[in-house]
């Protein structure tokens, strides 16, 4: 059977904007459509596993990926390398499914040259004293660290201008519909419904 290569989504946002809990109600909702899963060397987060948050590996695991130009993007953030890897992600669209890739700006700038088919998406806070109160809630980094986040935050923020769209998470049930609405627009572009019903059409135009 026929169908159509998926499309490839960028998704950026500040730490705290709410962008992973943004994918992962995305994801819940719509189940074709996947994450890609990236290589780091940061530490494993409390309630993470290994091949579902990250593919966790050693810094000397990574540098050689690297030397073997296997990373789409790579960039280093807080001192952690991360990259993604570009034959598992070609892969997954040529199966027909959507691809979300959760990754800065820097990494963002990477693939568009690459891959300038890709859709983006950047999400904001709806103020910087919201994104305070949650960097805060999370109750895993200490001032000083949350202190360079936010000086991070804005420097971030600054890039919005270089997406296709921007959604701001203001209320979480509003948001999420946001993204839904990009991707389902997206799904019903005429190359692709001419795929999913190339019988039908066949049928109607006989």
């Amino acid at each position: 059977m026929t169908h159509s290569t998926g499309t490839l989504y960028i998704i950026s946002a500040p730490s705290g904007a709410g962008k992973s809990s943004l994918v992962k109600a995305l994801t819940d909702a719509i189940p074709e459509i996947r994450v890609s899963v990236s290589h780091t060397t940061r530490a494993m987060r409390p309630g993470e596993v290994d091949g579902v948050n990250y593919h966790f590996v050693t810094r000397e695991e990574f540098v050689k990926m690297g030397e073997h130009g296997d990373f789409l993007e790579r960039a280093e953030v807080f001192g952690n390398f991360y990259g993604t890897s570009q034959s598992r992600l070609q892969q997954t669209l040529d199966e027909g499914h959507d691809l979300i890739l959760e990754i800065d700006w820097q990494g963002a700038e990477q693939v568009r040259k690459l891959m300038p088919q890709a859709r983006s998406v950047f999400i904001l806070p709806p103020s910087l004293q919201a994104l305070h109160q949650r960097l805060t809630n999370r109750g895993q980094d200490s001032d000083e660290i949350i202190d360079g986040r936010m000086r991070e935050a804005v420097s971030e923020m600054s890039h919005y201008v270089e997406y296709d769209y921007l959604i701001i998470n203001d209320d979480f049930a509003h948001a999420l519909d946001d993204l839904k609405a990009i991707f389902r627009a997206n799904q019903l572009q005429q190359k692709r419904q001419q795929v999913r019903f190339g019988k039908l059409l066949a049928e109607l135009l006989g």
